[in-house]
């Protein structure tokens, strides 16, 4: 099937279910995407085993899609710049200590937990992974989606700083959780890997990530200062974000990092001294609108990857094992850090709560899960992402406002923990 042919299934089928969660389910948008995307392919499913031809096409047609490829080198670098475009630096700075400590080294000390635990109650279940794809699960699922997070937590009711917490750790912890994964993953063919390999790889992966966003960022808001013309400005903006990935990509250095220091330049520094009124109203309009498709169209991806699934006993055994893993691996991360810069600093009550709980996974888990190596393993750990981000969504994305605190600010003790 052509690329064009493609795009318009899956826009008319976002098109269609985003007007029956409209008309019937009144969810936010994205989780009810991929609630009615995922009741669909259910349906599929199930007239399939009554006989019926339609879920192979269905299946063909979501297999010739590559969702790695599709999410981690298309939509995401639009994705991520268009959240860093509103994210006020200043505010971001303020919190740059524990946003910076969260993102690498919760997301390492996440990923650590996920997977040691994992390899031993993954084998409990009947399902003995591999002690370095345990290591790539814990890799892949403890980063928190931005995509996810961004989309739900626009309609939920956080106060402003904890929001800029957990939207400033998501934007940055996905770069380092890919990094993570990206270096695991290169150690699987090798039989021994020094500390200084490692270490040298995640330097260049992150460091060089955020010098090429520096970079040209900066040149793209020079450029921006030097013309006021916003159908021009609009194309530096999609230049920035296509040009930073693709010399991310050539330089093997990060890709989602580099989009993310650009855009908070651009949506800062830029939006202040380089844009007119004009073109501030025009580009704030063009990336919100991209952003919202694009979103669309993932997570109804999201929803019909479950075509594609095996649903073997131990995978879905191990998946729901890996839930409350997970869970408790991002609560035991965020408690020793939240606790040790309570002593520095005030924090609103049940800091911890939300942070665990609103920390969504979602579509670059599912593409990490995808890009691994073909074969047996990789079939387990994909479907056993998938039922963490399921859950993610549909549960702690619904759920979000309800665990909000009082915003009672409290110091030397933060959440009772």
């Amino acid at each position: 099937m052509s690329l064009i042919h493609t795009l318009t299934i899956l826009i008319c089928l976002a098109a269609l279910f985003s007007y029956v969660n409209h008309r019937l389910l009144k969810l936010p948008i994205t989780i009810g995407l991929m609630a009615v995307a995922l009741v669909f392919s259910l349906v599929l499913l199930g007239l399939g085993k009554l006989g019926f031809g339609i879920e192979a096409e269905a299946q063909r047609f979501i297999g010739a899609i590559d969702f790695n490829e599709a999410l981690m080198h298309g939509m995401l670098g639009f994705l991520l710049f268009a959240g860093a475009l509103h994210v006020k630096l200043d505010e971001l700075l303020d919190l740059k200590w524990v946003v910076g400590t969260l993102a690498v080294v919760g997301t390492i000390l996440s990923s650590l937990l996920i997977g040691g635990l994992g390899y031993f109650l993954f084998d409990l279940v009947g399902l003995p992974l591999p002690f370095l794809y345990c290591l790539l699960f814990g890799a892949l699922i403890s980063p928190t989606d931005p995509i996810a997070v961004m989309g739900i937590l626009r309609q939920a009711r956080l106060p402003k700083a904890l929001e800029m917490k957990i939207v400033g750790e998501s934007l940055f912890n996905d770069g380092v959780g890919v990094v993570i994964f990206f270096v695991v993953l290169n150690l699987l063919p090798k039989a021994s890997v020094s500390a200084t390999d490692v270490l040298m790889l995640f330097a260049e992966e992150a460091l060089g990530g955020a010098a090429l966003g520096l970079v040209l960022g900066y040149l793209a808001y020079r450029m921006l200062r030097s013309v006021d013309n916003y159908q021009v400005e609009i194309l530096i903006t999609l230049a920035l974000v296509m040009g930073s990935f693709g010399l991310a990509d050539v330089l093997h250095t990060s890709g989602p990092i580099a989009v993310v220091v650009a855009g908070l330049l651009i949506g800062n520094h830029g939006r202040r001294l380089a844009m007119s009124e004009t073109t501030r109203e025009h580009l704030d309009n063009f990336w919100q609108l991209l952003d919202e498709l694009l979103n669309a169209v993932l997570f109804v991806l999201i929803g019909l990857e479950v075509l594609v699934l095996s649903f073997q006993y131990t995978y879905l055994l191990a998946g729901l094992v890996a839930i409350p893993l997970v869970l408790a691996a991002r609560w035991l991360s965020v408690v020793l850090q939240i606790k040790l810069f309570s002593l520095v600093r005030e924090f609103s009550a049940r800091t911890i709560t939300i942070l665990t709980w609103g920390g969504l996974r979602g579509g670059i888990s599912v593409a990490l899960a995808l890009s691994l190596p073909a074969g047996e393993m990789r079939e387990a750990v994909v479907t056993i992402t998938y039922a963490v981000v399921i859950f993610s969504i549909l549960v702690q994305g619904l759920t979000i406002n309800r665990v909000l605190g009082t915003g009672v600010s409290v110091k030397n003790g933060v959440d009772g923990a």
